[in-house]
């Protein structure tokens, strides 16, 4: 009887010592192919954008979250509380991109702000959709990229994980940038979530002003989504600080994106709450000299509980959370929310139309 004991003791040491030495080499590869970040990275920029800023030019700028190619009116996803993992097929995530580009091509804007950007992921079937973009845009944009997600593999959900992931944020804009960079936001999870988890940034771009020293400041920006609420401010509050610092200098500045909330200024109860997600709001009155806008006459995206092509479309649940903060150096000329019906993504694109004060 003790011998049986102790050789089912044995087993189990060892099945937990196996156990342990997995977890640790996972770890171990984690660590080795997350993303690593610093407070601060100058960019590459790529590309023949090369017209010149003028004063007295109007500019047209767009934001668009392209939600990986893959998050079609066909998708659910796992983390809103759906079932899907990936994309459709490979297919569907080229069908989407081509689509999104043939609309900012007729929406021709200056500049143009991209958020959940894939460089061969699995959830999108390794498509490159930067080089895609690069290769449609490159001859008339200047293009820079941040990454923010990068992992080697993603366990979750369990029994079918994301896999390897590596994505961004990425400008395009017809004026030359002169430089490009990448801001580290505070990141709110702990380790070893954190190594899994999207490094939120600011991809800052710099065009500059002819015959002036003074420079369009252009803040391509994903905050985040799924913390407890105190990620989200501290992203918000060293946003709002690089924002000041470049608006005290006599810049023009922008900041464009998802920002994963909603802005005072607008009327988001059009919009009511009918899943377990809040949508939390910015009050733009504690930040004097820069305005909020998000135009609330169509929602800006859609929840991913459930497919949209099979949703009751009056009772799905919508958000407003993307938008323009702008210095009010800068005259908002037109806001416009592009309804597209959430055919290619789970986000309508923001079009926004400016002049430049003197």
């Amino acid at each position: 009887m003790k011998r049986i004991f102790k050789m089912i003791l044995r087993i189990i040491c060892m099945v937990l010592g196996c156990a342990i030495v997995l977890a640790a080499l996972f770890l171990c590869f984690c660590a080795v192919t997350t993303l690593k970040v610093k407070p601060l990275e100058s960019m590459g920029v790529s590309g023949e954008g090369s017209s010149k800023l003028k004063a007295d030019s109007g500019i047209k700028i767009m934001t668009w979250n392209i939600g990986y190619g893959g998050l079609d009116e066909n998708m659910d996803c796992f983390l809103d509380g759906g079932t899907m993992v990936t994309a459709v097929s490979e297919d569907a995530v080229k069908t989407n991109m081509k689509a999104m580009e043939e609309k900012i091509q007729g929406e021709d804007p200056d500049i143009f702000l991209l958020q959940e950007i894939d460089l061969k992921s699995r959830r999108s079937f390794k498509v490159d959709e930067l080089a895609m973009m690069r290769d449609t845009f490159g001859d008339r944009y200047s293009s820079s990229y941040a990454c923010n997600f990068k992992a080697g593999y993603i366990p979750i959900p369990l029994g079918n994980g994301l896999g390897r992931v590596e994505a961004g944020i990425s400008s395009f804009s017809k004026f030359a940038i002169s430089s490009s960079e990448r801001v580290q936001l505070p990141i709110p999870f702990k380790w070893p979530v954190s190594m899994l988890n999207l490094k939120r940034c600011l991809l800052v771009s710099r065009m500059e002003l002819e015959g002036s020293d003074r420079e369009l400041v252009v803040v391509n920006l994903h905050l985040e989504a799924y913390d407890d609420g105190e990620g989200k401010a501290k992203q918000l509050g060293q946003l709002m600080d690089l924002l000041s610092e470049e608006y005290e200098k006599g810049n023009y500045v922008i900041a464009g994106g998802d920002f994963n909330q909603t802005f005072s200024t607008c009327d988001y109860g059009k919009y009511p709450k009918m899943n377990d997600w809040v949508c939390p709001v910015i009050d733009a009155d504690l930040y004097p000299g820069f305005q909020f806008v998000m135009d609330d006459e169509v929602p800006t995206c859609r929840s991913l509980y459930k497919t949209y092509m099979d949703s009751d479309k009056k009772t799905h649940q919508y958000y407003m959370i993307d938008g323009f903060i702008v210095s009010d150096n800068i005259e908002i000329e037109r806001l416009e929310t592009l309804d597209l019906g959430f055919r290619n993504t789970d986000h309508n694109p923001v079009v926004m139309e400016i002049s430049l004060k003197r």
